[in-house]
């Protein structure tokens, strides 16, 4: 224990030293604030030291350690977070696509573990779990104060292991358990279907490791069939994002040229600009881009740059408008931080933050009859309605967490699917339209 107080204090000195060194080329107000921030340092250390050692009983300094940085890491925004070493593997095997749980995603929603969405196929989704359902508790343990990675940790398991959540709904009168069995999660991020008159559609669940070379495979697919593809619609919705790589390449398999995205933040480094780049085999039919107020963070990028450069004609409602770059930074013990760095901007310069992507004609989605006692009426909450968001850029003239997502039983069917149809009469009518504008 006195190993890691002394640890403390020398990094009280050590960022002294720091800030003294760089406080000789600047001026007295910045030797003040290093001054102020050694004090809070100081402080910082005499209560560690104190409850260390007062405290009614004994306490883990790593805990301690550990829920000090937790603290610190929450007074940022809603994205950014330190993850124990378990919860990063956790995260990492999010991103592969491949994990044993129950099928669900959830966010902290109001200081309220929610559901966002079951996906499809797994034992959430049989087992009847909503978007917007509030998990109160976990295997019988309250899930007040818990983080969405701890969540995580005890909604994942084994293949065949039970866990049990018990949750509140809108017009439930009390709580309700429901057991489920734990299975393998696999996510497949890509799903192609043939539409009417050879209208190809292509969903985007998340973007994982593996997104874009999935889509890469089903493209040359349609390509080697040789029957020119009429349209194209490239459903978004309900997409939560991913990773920002993927999305990079994502946009790339559409467009020839011209600018994909770009980042800003404090750092030098986080300046990035991408290019789309021309490898002679893009797809060139007409596209319709499918978004709702689910459509967030990679898919918004995707969405933007092809909206931006005139590729495609986004079709749905305004997106979930969260337009922040997290920076995943693994430390030595195994563990992470995971940091928002930076914001990033579509080709024409727009930071969607706490705004999200206006589509170019707005379709609101309509549940179908059978379904009107589930409809998912009701404001949706968005970016700029999330504790501790980033504020837009107001000087840029821009204007993402709980999301209530419509139960979208299959995206793929024109017939029940307004925004759907929508796109696919838009796809129907592009040469006609195209004709009359020339």
């Amino acid at each position: 224990m006195k190993k890691i107080s002394i640890k403390v204090s020398l990094l009280a000195i050590i960022c002294l030293g720091a800030f003294i060194l760089l406080g000789l080329n600047n001026d007295s107000n910045i030797s003040a604030k290093d001054k102020n921030f050694y004090k809070d340092i100081k402080i910082f250390n005499e209560v560690f030291d104190m409850v260390r050692k007062n405290y009614v009983e004994e306490v883990d300094s790593n805990k301690l350690i550990q829920g000090a940085i937790n603290g610190m890491v929450k007074t940022l925004d809603p994205h950014s977070s330190f993850m124990t070493p378990d919860l990063y593997k956790e995260m990492e095997a999010e991103t592969q696509g491949h994990f044993g749980g129950i099928g669900i995603e959830i966010m902290i929603i109001k200081d309220v573990l929610t559901v966002v969405s079951p996906i499809e196929d797994t034992p959430a989704f049989i087992a009847g779990l909503k978007s917007g359902d509030l998990i109160i508790k976990i295997d019988g343990k309250s899930t007040k104060d818990i983080t969405v990675m701890e969540a995580v940790k005890k909604l994942r398991g084994p293949k065949d292991t039970k866990v049990t959540v018990t949750i509140m709904r809108e017009n439930m009168t009390k709580p309700k358990d429901i057991t489920l069995t734990r299975a393998i999660i696999q996510v497949k991020s890509i799903k192609v279907k043939k539409l009417e008159d050879n209208i190809r559609y292509v969903r985007i669940a998340a973007f994982q490791e593996r997104t874009a070379d999935d889509l890469r495979k089903e493209m040359k697919k349609i390509s080697e069939n040789n029957i020119p593809i009429k349209g194209l619609v490239l459903d978004l919705r309900n997409d939560p994002g991913g990773l920002l790589t993927q999305a990079i390449e994502v946009s790339d398999i559409f467009l020839k040229s011209g600018v994909i995205v770009s980042t800003r933040g404090r750092v030098k480094s986080m300046e990035t600009k991408s290019m789309a780049k021309n490898n002679d085999n893009e797809i060139i039919c007409p596209i319709v881009v499918l978004v709702n107020e689910g459509t967030a963070s990679a898919a918004e990028i995707v969405a933007g740059a092809l909206q931006d450069n005139g590729r495609a004609l986004v079709v749905g409602t305004q997106t979930f408008g969260k337009a922040s770059v997290q920076t995943v930074i693994p430390l030595e013990d195994g563990s992470a931080l995971k940091l928002t760095t930076a914001r990033y901007y579509t080709p024409n310069g727009r930071s969607i933050q706490a705004e999200g992507i206006t589509p170019d004609i707005i379709v609101k989605y309509i549940k179908p009859s059978e379904d009107a006692d589930n409809d998912g009426s009701g404001d949706r909450i968005r970016e700029k309605d999330l504790k501790g968001h980033i504020k837009p850029e107001q000087e840029e003239g821009s204007q993402v967490d709980e999301i209530q997502l419509k139960d979208l039983k299959d995206f793929s069917d024109v017939a029940k699917d307004n925004q759907l149809k929508t796109a696919v009469d838009i796809l129907n009518s592009w040469d006609i339209m195209k004709k009359n504008l020339n």
